[in-house]
């Protein structure tokens, strides 16, 4: 299962980006987006993003 990014909450920091091990969010429209075939639900990204837009 994927995580989830409430996009009226993301500042586009590219914070959860960076820390993705598989590399299954990315960028657009300075907004963070998943690729949920991708994604490992590891939760590395939800610890790190700073304004809490992400969850499982």
């Amino acid at each position: 299962m994927a995580v989830k990014i409430d996009k009226d909450t993301c500042i586009g920091c590219g914070a959860c980006v960076d820390v993705c091990p598989v590399s299954a969010l990315s960028m657009e429209n300075d907004k963070a987006v998943c690729d949920e075939g991708t994604c490992i639900d590891c939760g590395a990204c939800i610890a790190t993003c700073p304004v809490s837009a992400i969850s499982e």
